[in-house]
């Protein structure tokens, strides 16, 4: 996998909370960081698919 370096502006509370959980898990703050960031999509993506299978259980109750 390539990758792609980014810039985050955080404010000071998000950066030492960051550096604080980092410290506390014995990780660096860019692993936290990722983690963050893969845990959010994943979650997002878990909630898309259990908006559309609600909507197709919906569906079946309403045939046309």
């Amino acid at each position: 996998m390539r990758a792609m370096e980014i810039t985050l502006c955080t404010s000071d509370q998000q950066t030492e909370a960051l550096r604080r959980q980092a410290a506390a898990e014995g990780r660096s703050v860019q692993a936290v960081a990722l983690s963050a960031i893969d845990e959010y999509i994943a979650r997002q993506a878990d909630e898309a698919k259990a908006a559309a299978l609600e909507a197709f259980i919906v569906g079946l109750g309403n045939p046309r």
